[in-house]
């Protein structure tokens, strides 16, 4: 089963989030080879790795189970990153979208601790929850990497325990092997706190750059 995002792009005032494509190539293979030492249990591109990259991203998206986006800085209007929608879920026995994952981030170095990883969340689970009518959004990581735990944590997402062997690792090494995977989540009833601390967040990020 498929869904629609019914929505090109999503914009705030950090990041500009767009339909993933060959356009974005060189930009984003730029940004894959900034300091890659936050990656050891990411799956992230080299730069000579980009096109197969996206091919490969692309192909899923053609399932119509995986919704990937290049994340744009607005500043510069480079790709910095990627992220995506994936894993949509539906009512029992239905064709009504109940909840969907956003993983397969990754951001360069220098966009980082920027705001954009958060901007990015805020757009995505507002289009998740007031556009698309889900009523939990997933998020999860390598259980090992803390860097990413704590990352989810600060979005306001609830830790949900660890599930063993359940995901491919990234780590370096590990090809063919299974990760244990951290789960978080964030439901519906809970959205418009989170929603309101995201805001408030980036808000005060915006002060302390004036």
């Amino acid at each position: 089963m498929t869904f629609d995002l019914g929505e090109p792009a999503l914009t705030g005032s950090l990041v500009r989030l767009e339909p993933l494509s060959a356009n974005h190539a060189e930009d984003l293979a730029s940004a894959a080879e900034e300091d890659r030492s936050a990656y050891g249990f990411t799956g992230v591109p080299r730069g000579r790795e980009i096109d197969e990259y996206l091919a490969a991203h692309l192909q899923r998206a053609e399932g119509g189970r995986f919704t990937p986006f290049a994340q744009l800085r607005r500043q510069d209007g480079r790709a910095v990153g990627c992220t995506a929608y994936w894993d949509p879920r539906f009512w029992p026995g239905g064709t009504e979208l109940c909840a969907i994952e956003i993983g397969w981030t990754w951001l360069a170095a220098s966009a980082q601790r920027t705001g954009i990883n958060t901007e990015s969340k805020l757009l995505l689970m507002e289009h998740a929850f007031e556009t698309l009518g889900v009523v939990r959004v997933d998020f999860k990581t390598d259980a090992r990497n803390e860097r990413s735990r704590r990352a989810i944590e600060r979005l306001g997402a609830t830790f949900e325990g660890v599930l063993r062997s359940w995901s491919p690792s990234h780590a370096p090494g590990e090809d063919g092997l299974l990760r244990d995977s951290a789960m978080f989540s964030v439901i519906a009833s809970e959205w418009p706190t989170v929603k309101g601390s995201l805001r408030r967040h980036l808000a005060h990020l915006g002060q302390s750059r004036a």
